[in-house]
């Protein structure tokens, strides 16, 4: 990837796996996944119910703690996972007694490989500890000496003593904000369920505001301000502010949920199936609700869906999911004219098409992996097959995609 392109990742999730449970109960809900996504983008992530798509979502934001892997967001890691570094190291270390029980000749300079690579692991592991655990203080000490430097200079140009003032009262009031901000909540989530992610107990105003009052906000002309701008922007209005979600429809509850999240003036949101929970006539609201707000507040937006027709529409660029795993990548118009993976196949054979003579036609794509993949003990990797297009395949399997792309 060139500088250019490097400048302009928003978000890198490399190599991120997330396993529940441990020895023979361990379940691998996420594994080994690696994508960026780009500043302005919507980035869709698709598959089938427990392919891992939520599970990635709720690690990137730091809900689950992940098992291995890393994450950048806006070129921090705010992710770090250790797993992989500790079986390494229990691999070497298993490795190191074998060659002291044995005859080899070469044993001790192998074992003095073995013991370099543990420190450079443990290394790993303690920068690994730190960056997950302290990154929100190097943001915050950025903050606070970018919004000293902003407003310094400011103060410095006016000779106006009570502009002076009003400044040093603004730089104050962003201080103190900034002493209380983390990254991660730069990105927001919007929840699948707009029941069950509202709190009951709380009105529209609390539950739209609560994020800003934990930041340290105490100006009630402020915060009320910003709740009646969020309700003008979901296409809510003033009164709903004193209401309670029982009180309102799904679709209405969703915009709610919107709202929470773009009040926190956030980068990037992770839309988590906002439209599976809501009737079919509202889900196109909601998607051009989220479409107008990419256009005017330039958001970048993870679109986790199982609903490929959606996808499509609203995405630039999707990555498809199952058993955990990543197993294709590419443009969004590219996926839906080449599809590769057999499993991609099949998710695009199953879209219901409008037309009832086509729809009777329609040929369904089952996907086995025993049947559709060569068994082989070589581990599938993600490939790039041509530029922009990956597809997770054995060598073999990558030179007959390579072939079919030419073709």
């Amino acid at each position: 990837m060139s500088d250019e392109k490097r400048d302009d990742v928003l978000l890198k999730v490399d190599h991120l796996s997330m396993y529940f449970g441990r020895g023979a109960f361990q379940k691998k809900a996420v594994n080994d996944v690696s994508f960026e996504v780009r500043k302005g983008e919507v980035f869709g992530l698709v598959g089938e119910s427990g392919c891992g798509k939520t599970t990635t979502g709720r690690t990137i934001i730091k809900l689950y703690d992940a098992t291995s892997g890393s994450v950048y967001f806006d070129g921090k890691r705010i992710v770090a996972g250790i797993g992989s570094y500790k079986d390494e190291i229990k691999e070497l270390r298993k490795k190191k007694r074998e060659l002291k029980n044995g005859n080899d000749g070469k044993a001790a300079e192998m074992i003095a490989e073995c013991d370099k690579r543990i420190a450079e692991l443990n290394e790993e592991i303690r920068k690994a500890k730190y960056d997950h655990k302290h990154c929100d203080d190097v943001f915050r000490a950025e903050e606070k000496k970018r919004i000293t430097e902003e407003y310094e200079a400011k103060i410095a140009e006016t000779e106006d003593p009570k502009k002076a003032a009003e400044l040093k009262r603004e730089m104050s009031r962003e201080l103190r904000i900034a002493a209380h901000k983390k990254l991660v909540t730069q990105i927001q989530m919007i929840y699948q369920d707009p029941v069950a992610s509202l709190d009951p107990r709380m009105t529209v105003r609390e539950i739209i505001s609560e994020g800003l009052i934990i930041q340290g906000i105490r100006d009630k002309k402020y915060l009320q301000d910003q709740v009646y701008e969020m309700l003008d922007t979901v296409g809510l209005v003033h009164e709903h502010a004193d209401r309670y979600p029982h009180e309102f429809s799904g679709g209405q509850r969703q915009r709610i949920g919107i709202a929470r999240s773009v009040v926190m003036k956030p980068k990037l949101i992770i839309a988590d199936e906002p439209i599976s929970a809501l009737d079919v006539s509202i889900r196109a609201q909601v998607i051009n609700l989220l479409n107008e707000l990419r256009e005017t507040m330039g958001m970048t937006i993870l679109f986790i869906a199982h609903d490929l027709s959606v996808v499509k529409y609203f995405s630039d660029r999707i990555g498809v999911m199952y058993f955990g795993n990543l197993v294709e990548m590419t443009d969004s118009d590219e996926l839906f004219r080449h599809p590769l993976h057999p499993y991609t196949r099949s998710l695009l054979s199953a879209i219901p098409l409008p037309d009832p003579d086509t729809e009777k036609n329609r040929v369904r794509i089952r996907y086995n992996p025993l049947l559709d993949h060569e068994k082989t003990d070589e581990e599938p990797e993600l490939r790039e097959v041509c530029p922009g297009h990956f597809v997770r395949c054995t060598l073999k399997e990558f030179e007959a995609y390579k072939k079919q792309v030419m073709e």
